[in-house]
C-alpha cells in the first residue's frame, strides 16, 4: 500500500511523542530516587543549622539546664551527623541524647533508644562484680550508698515513647535489648550510621556487662564508614575500670583500647569538655568544679 507524506508525519509524530514520553519516565525515576540520598552524600549539618536545633522553643527545660553541662552544639559538630542517618544511642536513659539525633537526622532518618530490660521485682539481686584492671590507690568516695530499695521511676522506653509523641521526633524508636545484644535485628547487619554511647561505658564495668560482645556488636551494626562517639569521665592512668561503681569514671586509653581490639580505628578526640584542674580522685570533684571528661570518636574501616 502505497504511504502517504501524512501518513509519514503522523508516523514521526508519535515516535516523537514516545521518545519524550520515555525520557520523562526515565527522569522521573531518577528524580525519585534522588529525594532520599544515601547519608554519605548528605551535607554535615552547619553550625547555623545546629543551633536552631539546640534552640528549638518546643525542647524540654529540663534538656535546656543539661546542655550547660552538656554543650550539645559542640557534640553535633564534632559527630559529623548528616540528615537522614540512622543511629543509635546506647544506654538512651531519658533520651536527652536521642532526641537531639532524632532532630539532627530528620524525618527521613532514625534514632534509636537502647536500653537493658528491666530486672524483675522479685528477680534474684544481681551478682556483685569484682573490679577490673589496675586500681591506683584513691581518696574515698564522696558517694553516699543507696539505702533500701531503689524509687520507682520510668523506664527509658517510657520516656522514650513520651518524647516521641513530639511530632518534630516522632522518628525515635526505643529498643529494649540486653547491651550484649543493643543493634535493632532489622539494623544489625550494617544497617546503622552512627552509634553514641554518653557517659555511660563506665557502668558496664560494675554491670557485669560482656563489653567485648557489645561492642563487637555494634560493630556488625555499622556500615563501613559508620561512626561509634562515645563520651565519658576520665579515670587516672592505671585505674582501667575498676572505679566505676565509686568514682564512676573510666580510663581513657583503657576504654580506647577495648572499642580497637573489636576492629574499630579511633579518628578523633574532642577537648571542649576537658577539665584539666580535676583530680580525679573523687565523683565530684573537690573544690567544686566540672568533671574532666573526654569524647573519642571512632570509626568502622
Amino acid at each position: 500500500m502505497k504511504r502517504t507524506t501524512r501518513h509519514f508525519i503522523l508516523d514521526v509524530s508519535l515516535s516523537k511523542i514516545l521518545s519524550m514520553m520515555t525520557v520523562f519516565a526515565l527522569s522521573a525515576c531518577v528524580t525519585v530516587g534522588a529525594t532520599r540520598p544515601p547519608p554519605s552524600n548528605a551535607a554535615v549539618l552547619t553550625p547555623e543549622r545546629i543551633a536552631e536545633i539546640v534552640a528549638s522553643p518546643d525542647r524540654r527545660a529540663t534538656d535546656r539546664n543539661s546542655d550547660l553541662r552538656r554543650k550539645p552544639d559542640q557534640m553535633l559538630a564534632f559527630m559529623g551527623i548528616r540528615p537522614g542517618m540512622v543511629a543509635l544511642d546506647l544506654s538512651a536513659g531519658g533520651g536527652y541524647t536521642t532526641e537531639l539525633l532524632a532532630r539532627a537526622v530528620g524525618p527521613s532518618g532514625r534514632a534509636y533508644g537502647q536500653s537493658a530490660p528491666a530486672r524483675a521485682p522479685d528477680g534474684p539481686p544481681r551478682t556483685p562484680v569484682a573490679p577490673e584492671g589496675n586500681a591506683a590507690p584513691a581518696a574515698s568516695s564522696t558517694q553516699t550508698p543507696a539505702m533500701g530499695p531503689p524509687p520507682v521511676r520510668r523506664t527509658s522506653a517510657q520516656a522514650l515513647a513520651e518524647r516521641a509523641k513530639n511530632p518534630v521526633v516522632a522518628n525515635i524508636i526505643s529498643v529494649v535489648q540486653k547491651f550484649e545484644d543493643p543493634v535493632p535485628p532489622e539494623r544489625a547487619s550494617g544497617g546503622l550510621d552512627l552509634v553514641t554511647l554518653m557517659f555511660n561505658y563506665h557502668d558496664l564495668g560494675h554491670l557485669g556487662v560482656d563489653r567485648s560482645r557489645m561492642n563487637a556488636a555494634v560493630f556488625a551494626g555499622l556500615k563501613s564508614g559508620g561512626l561509634y562517639v562515645i563520651a565519658d569521665h576520665s579515670g587516672r592512668p592505671g585505674t582501667g575500670i575498676s572505679e566505676s561503681g565509686t568514682l564512676h569514671r573510666i580510663e581513657e586509653t583503657f576504654l580506647r583500647q577495648e572499642v580497637e581490639a573489636a576492629g574499630f580505628k579511633l579518628v578523633d578526640r574532642a577537648n571542649f569538655l576537658r577539665n584539666p584542674a580535676d583530680p580525679r580522685d573523687k565523683n565530684t570533684p573537690e573544690p567544686a568544679q566540672p568533671k574532666d571528661e573526654f569524647v573519642l570518636k571512632f570509626v568502622k574501616p
